[in-house]
């Protein structure tokens, strides 16, 4: 069943000469303004029963200004939304809550607002007391709380009662690790009783272990909606993306969709991961010690060359990255026509599954800085579990035990 429905809107920031002017085209009058200004323009997507979204994009694309729209806070200039079912909203830090009044007194106004009988309200707010875990703050005034409190409390008030849809727009990023997961856990239960989550996060993890979909708004409309690996390796190129560069989606042999973006000054001639024996493998044993290779081709003079790569698990979620600036071993002065060979070795101590290799180079410290080029899934292998003791996880760090009585 369709949830929420949104067919082409957008929203349009207007200056008119006149206050005048404003009202009468509140009033459905045409009037020309002075200025517009779109925010977003022709968006359009819905969402299923059940299902997760992630939104992402830089910032001032626009995404928060769609949620306001969705909650029914402003309004949209083109378009229609329809939604079916209730929305719990958890969008800017304790918006809508009184910094004069108790973290229980809030919670009745909040509640109030969205729809509850004092009864119901009531009925709840010991869950809510006891989920957000503020102690005797909870009777205090909410200017003495700690941004952190704050989003417990709202958080709390807003997923006491199980909606249709649950929007969230980053506040869980300022909460503390325990709260996040407690939150994380919450939401994933909601969701296998039929509640659709609308999430905007930069994290790209809780994008990833969170969203079955991800929509990347860009200069106000839809880039690409799609997995959210896909949709966050685009969106993770176009962060570095510089005048003069590309960035390219293309489908591999396998299905998936290999992202690649840069400058072009330096590129990657060949990735492959060799085993211990020194050979190329697509198949390594848990803890094995192996070599990622990495043959790059200088294309014009460049200043400075940082090399690296990020190993991601099959969900696309990061295990471990490094790269030469962390090592110590940046290069300078790089003339066209050379050709070096990177040679990174390690422990593939993950747990079994199937993994990729994201590999770059660029300057200074990370590729958004100056990305020469960046591949995602530029090599994929697979971890198999052929003579280490039994183990759950995506990391093989095997324990000593001693055993007291």
């Amino acid at each position: 069943m369709t949830v929420l429905k949104v067919e082409g809107i957008g929203k349009a920031f207007r200056t008119y000469r006149s206050e005048w002017q404003r009202v009468l085209s509140w009033l459905g009058l045409s009037v020309v303004p002075r200025e517009e200004k779109w925010i977003l323009r022709d968006i359009t997507f819905s969402l299923e029963a059940g299902e997760a979204v992630g939104i992402v994009g830089q910032n001032g694309a626009g995404k928060s200004t769609l949620l306001k729209m969705l909650c029914n806070t402003l309004a949209p200039s083109a378009g229609t939304i329809e939604v079916n079912g209730r929305i719990a909203a958890l969008l800017e830090l304790g918006m809508g809550f009184n910094p004069d009044l108790t973290g229980r007194a809030n919670v009745m106004n909040t509640a109030g607002l969205m729809g509850f009988t004092h009864d119901q309200i009531l009925g709840v707010m010991s869950e809510i007391e006891a989920f957000a875990e503020i102690g005797t703050y909870f009777d205090e005034p909410l200017r003495t709380y700690s941004s952190g409190m704050q989003v417990r409390l709202a958080f709390s008030v807003a997923t006491a009662f199980r909606p249709e849809i649950l929007i969230v727009d980053e506040a869980l990023s300022v909460g503390d690790a325990y709260f996040q997961h407690k939150s994380f856990n919450r939401i994933k239960q909601f969701q296998k009783e039929g509640t659709t989550l609308l999430l905007v996060s930069h994290d790209r993890s809780a994008v990833i272990s969170l969203c079955d979909r991800a929509i990347l708004i860009e200069k106000g409309e839809i880039r690409k909606d799609g997995p959210p690996e896909d949709v966050l390796d685009l969106y993770n190129a176009l962060i570095a993306e510089k005048e003069g560069g590309i960035v390219s989606q293309t489908k591999n042999r396998d299905g998936r969709i290999q992202t690649v973006s840069g400058t072009g000054e330096a590129v990657i001639a060949s990735v492959v991961l060799l085993d211990s024996a020194g050979c190329a493998t697509d198949a390594v044993s848990v803890g094995e010690a192996v070599t990622l290779e990495v043959k790059a081709t200088i294309v014009r003079d460049i200043p400075e060359l940082v090399a690296g790569y990020m190993i991601k698990d099959r969900l696309g979620q990061s295990i471990f990255g490094t790269n030469t600036f962390h090592l110590d071993r940046v290069l300078y002065n790089l003339k066209a026509g050379e050709e070096l060979m990177f040679r990174f070795k390690f422990n593939a101590n993950f747990g079994n599954g199937n993994y990729s290799v994201a590999v770059s180079l660029h300057q200074s410290e990370a590729h958004v800085a100056y990305n020469y080029e960046w591949q995602d899934l530029a090599y994929t292998f697979a971890v198999v579990n052929t003579d280490k003791q039994k183990f759950v996880g995506v990391a093989w760090v095997p324990p000593g035990l001693e055993l007291v009585r």
